[in-house]
């Protein structure tokens, strides 16, 4: 199940209050809880590692890790509250993506002993002998990662076989972003007048979002909304979902009349495909999973729009 209660970002150690939020969760575990001293919990390696910090829904700190140029996977601490609930886990994947990306070859971790089958889940294992570290056990465990693979440098990919698809009602639509979804890459764009609840706010849609924004590609999902007050009003969940994934997820208002009375809508992604409306009130449209001209048009369109567009003040109450 994709957790959808908690939020995991990365976090800045130059910027007072990520380093503060880190910090209260370290306190609180490490220092509180397990009676580690202050000087022994803070060190040298803090400015230069790579933190993620997890957050409640309400923005509260609640699980931290880092990982040190040394390789080294490090103080990772989950508020009591919220162990066994998938939080550990995804800060430690986080942290090994993170590894990968900088093709470190391995990460060591210092594992307390009563986490070590934890750990092991995700491929570390155990050497050396065991170890007293401000006063707690620990053992020294260590991952190999596989080499990011190497772009092959043969000629252009294949152009694939072009399908173009009429929709004409709620149902075909549904299925033709979902194919969208699913042939994304790195980012996808949606232009939409109130954000289609009976699309957008659709069951198999909404799981395809979550599952695309945390495949770990770096994913961008652009939302632009005409009309931010309606799905506001109404709980769209797109929104909420959002809200708890801000660094995938980002939704702008146009500013100018002519884009806020702009009739059609559309959906467009990485690889050339997309899903035009003319009127944005219907489901009547085109698919075509492959048109580099018309795709073109919609994609520069719709960068110019955003440029001029801004967050709305509705999207940002609802995440209050």
């Amino acid at each position: 199940m994709i957790p959808d209660n908690f939020t995991i970002d990365a976090a800045d150690w130059s910027n007072d209050a990520d380093r503060d939020a880190c910090m209260r969760v370290r306190e609180t575990v490490f220092q509180l809880e397990q009676k580690v001293p202050r000087e022994d919990e803070i060190d040298i390696f803090d400015p230069t590692a790579r933190h993620v910090l997890a957050r409640d829904l309400q923005g509260n700190p609640i699980g931290t890790g880092r990982l040190t140029t040394q390789h080294v996977i490090g103080r990772m601490a989950v508020e009591q509250a919220w162990r066994s609930r998938g939080v550990g886990a995804a800060t430690l994947q986080r942290l090994i993506e993170q590894a990968r990306a900088l093709n470190y070859p391995s990460v060591e971790l210092h594992a307390q002993t009563h986490a070590v089958a934890f750990y092991e889940k995700f491929g570390f294992a155990k050497y050396g002998d065991e170890f007293l570290e401000c006063g707690i056990a620990h053992v020294h465990m260590r991952m190999d990662l596989a080499p990011n693979p190497i772009p092959e440098r043969a000629g252009p990919s294949p152009r694939p076989d072009v399908t173009v698809v009429q929709v004409t009602d709620c149902d075909g639509a549904v299925v033709e972003t979902l194919k969208l979804i699913a042939a994304t890459r790195r980012e996808l764009c949606i232009y939409t007048r109130d954000l289609d609840a009976a699309l957008f706010d659709n069951e198999p849609v909404l799981d395809a979002l979550k599952q695309l924004s945390i495949s770990g590609r770096g994913v961008s999902i652009r939302v632009i909304v005409q009309e931010p007050r309606v799905p506001a009003q109404r709980g769209h969940r797109l929104i909420a979902l959002s809200q708890r994934m801000p660094s995938v997820f980002a939704l702008r208002t146009p500013t100018q009349d002519e884009d806020l009375h702009y009739p059609s809508a559309f959906v467009v992604n990485d690889v050339r495909g997309f899903y035009f409306r003319t009127l944005g009130s219907r489901f009547d449209g085109e698919a075509v999973n492959y048109a580099p001209g018309q795709h073109a048009q919609y994609l520069d369109f719709f960068n110019r729009v955003w440029e001029r567009s801004e967050p709305s003040e509705e999207l940002r109450q609802l995440a209050l």
